[in-house]
């Protein structure tokens, strides 16, 4: 009877079990490093007792013997064993269907014809930023023709107030009524789908006019604007011929129309609005003015109850939405007294951030009214928060402006005005006039017709869009009479409305723009602004210009603005997923440096950048993988200098070690072009090898075959990357064996062992070659090395993970992991290895191979391997014998180093971190220093909102009150939309969308910080041993380094159940909580930032007496009258 069935038998066998050697163990804190012996339990001399009374004491001592007592042991040796077997299975498995030490003795071979030099880093930022340069050169010397042809137009043009003027609207063309006639300003307009502009069907002949719904498409300054930008066609056809590489090219008008080159066909919303006005669009906005700090100042005294409460939120949110990083603001609301909409911010100004401004929004929908309007004060304040803004050189250092929402003012507030800013008028002050009531028009005209503002009067939630806007002609005024034409850059965004959901939507942008003036004489003390002329530049073509080969395996290349947001970069995440979509996250164009780059803690970097300058410097960083599953550890080395011409500054990366050189290889045209040409082989898609935007009739072609046609001869004229070129041929040259190796291995008559689906190799230049062992009905991993599994291509932004994990670890090694569920198509596992080269004192990465097999195969063989036979010999083990892992009471598994599991008798718990399968063991691990904690951040995560913290000027609401609210938003929107329909602008959507906001707040993400953990094993711990202590049993543990790899072989006692004692641990993120001290703390720091260069706030030939009037609006008596009465129902 062997030992192990003994440990059921009761007391006897109890004893028997713990009898011999001491165990080897290491002792944990608070775990026992030793098993206790035993005394036998029962009694051995005296009278025989009944065979019941036996029997049940058998019963009662044998699992208490198990519990209490703890007795099973587990040998180290054999679990060694049955580790170094795996072993070397595995290792011989992979390196032979790989063929990892024929490529790496290959390159061996060549490196006496190889030079390998040290990665530049100075040099190599400097070059990008000059090719940066001169390419936003050329973009922004385009929007100069623009602007230039645009004023010469204007210039010439009469204004005709009857004018009738057919042209293409976008959103008409193609379009017939109910008879089959073409509408309206609509007709045949050619469209053609066109590579260069993400295969959107375009006419590249003319542009179209996009005209908002709100807009009368026929009004005569519609037409007249019209009419007179047609001369812009021939600019940017030509535009295009000098310049192929230009996307969008556009003229948006003060009067609200909006021409676009190429032409497309617009799509409307679900609603068949199209609500996208060039007005509001932060390129549009950035040109028409300067930089400005603005103060909102808003009435919430009693008499603003109602739909005039409704308008003035509707004003501010407006307002906002006017602003943008490099302005700065501040909200304060007034009655009896004066308070700010955002305590945390009490005398001082903010960066108008997206942020902040829908931080902003939150609180100005809780704003509610009471008590008597006394303007004096807040007005005081306003200027008090100016003044000293600008006293400390904080906020924007040039125009300044207080905006007034109020329904009248009554009192004397002239001393107001003589106090802070007569005579001077420093700052403007902007009046609107809310509601119907015009009894106090002319005090509220007076304040900004005598404090060089304007004046709006908004009655309806219709009227607010275009009164806003009056605001930017006025700030723009001094511009526009001096002539002084500004270039502005945008910061990053993505124009999800412009494209409504097409291919362009969801790529990052950044737009140059410039304003277009009246040139006219007659009109130049007025300031007119025609519009603002710009284009697109894709952020993707840009950074192409960073090419990845030169910054090896870790580096990239990254572009931040001059407040220190984040331009591009590799680990910016613009977008999440809500239900099956992918959306913007609200903050994705202000993700500061400091929250991508979170190691610079002292943030010098940051403000190096931000202040333009040129240098280097180094910071150990943890960097993820995986998708923050895996870490490492890496010395990286930062570059950075100024794009000239630009806020822009460019970082580059490179990681020290192997990332540190590069080697270059040099074989004939015609020898690496034949092995170039294998159906094995191919190259990153997504890299610039040669150009092939410039020539349309390149532009359909693949990157592979640009390369063949330029090597050919057929296109020699080709831009390519002469030094990339090279490489790929020397590497297709030294791989080109593989081929046959993996061939000749299919053919073998002993055949490929089952499970062994894929080789693969990668090379530093972006070449890859790939064979499939298996037939693509066959394969488990169909989806491994296709177009949709980006993680495993190269891509612009990254090598393959198990590239970038490979580098990290021993060259000729192999490291085994599962990818993660949602990105592997079945149970598979990856092994990988690097392929170094070294000359002299140096050595450099070439590239990386492995092989893709199923994990039931590699299970198999282990099941195989950890089960010792019946009959074997026990005599020296110490321990259960045989011990077998198919056992009931044994557990045993494979972990890889960062503690996920690849092998467990349950099959679920593959690919799971083992801390969530075991809490007991794992927490022993990381105590005993087997594996280490590391603490990670993301400040780009999406939390779930807390309702009760959607506005922190609100009190919890109760259920009443939450129903009350519901029933006054529903009766007054209604009631709203109403007073705002008619026959030309049944056009507003934003109250719908509102209701479905409110509707589904509680399910709604928002932008937060998170920390997360991820574990790594120490490799110098090669075994351990413990038990641990789980109240009425012991549980025993054993773990092996897998030999020649990165794995972990674990056996575990699996009778013992620890899990009230130990949690399980996981990789949860968890949201960081600010208090509200940190959190205002944070709110109003003012990083450093670089402000724009130009300001223009003062002309002395303005003429400040345009200062605006009260508009008129006619409805029906008995709707106002209703909508009155029903919004002081649900007030």
């Amino acid at each position: 009877m062997s030992p192990r069935s003994l440990v059921s038998l009761g007391p006897l066998a109890c004893q028997r079990a713990t009898i011999g050697g001491p165990m080897r163990m290491v002792a944990a804190a608070g775990m026992e490093s030793r098993i206790r012996g035993s005394d036998g339990g029962g009694p051995r001399g005296g009278r025989p007792r009944p065979m019941l009374m036996l029997l049940m004491w058998i019963i009662l001592s044998s699992p208490l013997c198990l519990t209490v007592e703890g007795q099973m042991k587990l040998s180290p040796e054999t679990v060694q064993k049955w580790a170094v077997s795996f072993g070397k299975e595995i290792s011989a498995l992979s390196s032979r269907y790989s063929g990892a030490k024929l490529l790496q003795k290959k390159y061996k071979d060549i490196e006496a014809a190889v030079k390998i030099e040290e990665v530049g880093g100075e040099e190599l930022a400097k070059k990008f930023a000059e090719e940066m340069e001169e390419m936003l050169g050329r973009k922004m010397e385009s929007v100069k023709r623009l602007a230039e042809a645009a004023e010469d137009a204007d210039l010439y043009h009469e204004y005709n107030e009857t004018l009738r003027f057919e042209y293409f609207n976008s959103m008409l063309i193609n379009t017939v009524d109910g008879n089959g006639n073409p509408l309206a300003l609509g007709g045949d307009f050619a469209l053609e789908k066109n590579e260069h502009f993400n295969k959107l069907p375009v006419n590249t002949q003319l542009s179209n006019i996009q005209v908002p719904t709100n807009v009368y498409n026929r009004d005569p300054d519609i037409l007249n604007g019209v009419y007179m930008s047609e001369a812009l066609n021939d600019v940017f056809i030509d535009n295009f011929q000098k310049d192929p590489t230009l996307t969008w090219q556009y003229f948006g008008s003060a009067a609200g129309f909006f021409r676009l080159y190429p032409g497309i066909q617009w799509i409307p919303d679900e609603n068949g609005v199209v609500t996208f006005d060039c007005r509001n669009r932060n390129w549009y906005i950035q040109a028409a003015t300067s930089p400005k700090d603005v103060v909102i100042v808003v009435d919430v005294s009693g008499s603003m109850k109602g739909l005039r409460l409704t308008i003035a939120k509707h004003t501010i949110n407006t307002i906002l939405d006017t602003l943008g990083e490099n302005d700065f603001v501040n909200i304060v609301a007034y009655s009896d007294y004066v308070r700010y909409v955002e305590p945390c911010f009490k005398g001082t100004l903010v960066q108008a951030d997206l942020d902040n401004r829908e931080h902003f929004k939150l609180l100005v929908d809780g704003l509610h009214v009471k008590g008597e309007g006394k303007v004096k004060n807040a007005m005081k304040e306003s200027f008090k928060i100016l003044n000293e803004a600008a006293a400390l050189g904080q906020g924007s250092l040039c125009n300044q402006a207080i905006m007034l929402i109020t329904d009248g003012a009554m009192e004397d507030f002239q001393s107001v005005f003589e106090e802070f800013n007569w005579p001077e008028r420093r700052v403007r002050v902007f009046t609107y006039l809310i509601g119907r009531e015009m009894t106090f028009a002319e005090n509220v005209k007076w304040i900004a017709c005598n404090n060089k503002g304007y004046y709006t009067h908004v009655s309806t939630l219709a009227d607010v869009q275009e009164n806003v806007m009056e605001y930017l002609h006025v700030l723009s005024r001094p511009m526009v009479i001096n002539h002084d034409h500004d270039i502005i850059w945008t910061e990053a965004y993505m124009d999800s409305v412009l494209f409504n959901s097409q291919a362009q939507s969801l790529l990052l942008m950044t737009s140059v723009a410039m304003p277009v003036f009246s040139k006219k004489k007659e009109t130049l003390s007025h300031g007119i602004l025609l519009g603002v002329v710009g284009t697109d530049v894709a952020l993707k073509e840009l950074m192409r210009l960073a090419p990845r080969y030169k910054l090896g395996v870790h580096g990239y290349a990254f572009l931040i603005t001059n407040n220190g947001y984040i331009l591009s970069h590799p680990d910016l995440r613009p977008l999440y997923k809500e239900g099956k979509r992918l959306k913007p996250k609200p903050n994705y164009n202000s993700v500061d440096l400091m929250e991508v780059e979170w190691e610079d803690t002292e943030e010098k970097l940051r403000t190096a950048m931000v202040r333009g300058q040129t240098g280097t410097m180094a910071l150990d960083v943890r960097a993820s993988v995986d998708k923050g599953r895996r870490v490492m550890f890496l010395k990286n080395d930062y570059f950075y200098t100024v794009i000239n011409e630009t806020p822009f500054s460019l970082g580059i990366v490179l990681t020290r070690g192997y990332g540190q050189y590069i080697f270059i290889g040099n074989v004939s045209v015609e020898e690496g072009l034949h092995d170039l040409l294998a159906p094995d082989l191919t190259i990153a898609s997504e890299w610039t090898y040669c150009e092939t935007d410039t020539d349309p009739a390149h532009r359909k072609l693949s990157q592979l075959q640009a390369v063949v046609q330029y090597l050919t001869g057929k296109e020699p004229n080709m831009e390519c990357d002469l030094q990339l070129l090279q490489q790929t041929l020397f590497d297709a040259m030294v791989t080109a064996p593989m081929e046959a190796y993996w061939t000749a291995l299919m053919l073998n008559t002993s055949g490929v062992v089952e499970g062994v689906e894929t080789a693969f190799l990668g090379t530093r230049s972006g070449l890859m070659r790939f064979q499939r062992y298996a037939g693509v009905e066959k394969r488990i991993g169909k989806s491994f090395l296709t177009s949709t599994d980006m993680e495993n291509m190269f891509t612009l932004d990254h090598f393959p993970v198990w590239y970038r994990r490979a580098s990290e670890y021993p060259a000729g090694q192999f490291l085994y992991y599962m990818p993660r569920q949602e990105t592997r198509a079945g149970r598979i596992v990856i092994a990988t290895t690097a392929v170094t080269v070294t000359v002299g004192k140096r050595t450099a990465i070439a590239g990386a191979i492995g092989v893709q097999m199923t994990l039931d195969m590699i299970e198999s063989k282990f099941w195989a391997i950890a089960s010792q036979p019946n009959d074997t010999d026990c005599s020296d083990t110490d321990g259960v014998c045989p011990l077998r892992c198919d056992s009931f009471d044994i557990a045993c598994y494979v972990i890889d180093n960062n503690g996920f599991v690849i092998i467990s008798k349950e099959r679920t718990d593959a690919g799971r971190f083992f801390g969530e399968v075991d809490g007991s063991v794992m927490t022993t691990l990381i105590r005993m220093g087997m594996f280490k904690r590391v603490s990670l951040f993301d400040y780009q995560a999406m939390c779930k909102m807390n309702l009760h913290s959607v506005s922190s000027a609100r009190p919890l609401l109760s259920p009443f009150y939450g129903l009350a609210s519901a029933l006054k938003w529903f009766l007054s929107n209604f009631l709203l939309f109403l007073l705002e329909f008619n026959f030309c602008g049944f056009w507003h959507t934003d109250h719908f969308a509102d209701a479905s906001a409110h509707k589904k707040r509680g399910d709604m993400l928002q932008p937060c910080d998170t920390e997360y953990p991820s574990f790594v094993y120490e490799p110098s711990v090669k075994e351990t041993n413990s038990i641990i202590k789980c109240g009425r049993c012991q549980k025993m543990f054993v773990v092996q380094q897998i030999p020649e790899s990165n794995l972990l072989m674990l056996v575990v006692q699996a009778d013992c159940d620890c899990s009230r004692q130990y949690s399980p641990i996981t990789m949860e993120p968890e949201e960081v909580k600010y208090n509200a001290s940190v959190k205002c703390d944070r709110m109003r720091s003012q990083k450093i930032r670089r402000r724009p260069e130009s300001c223009h706030a003062y002309h002395a030939q303005e003429n400040a007496n345009d200062c605006g009037g009260a508009s008129v609006i006619s409805l029906s008596a008995s709707l106002f009258l209703t909508c009155l009465f029903f919004s002081k129902l649900v007030s």
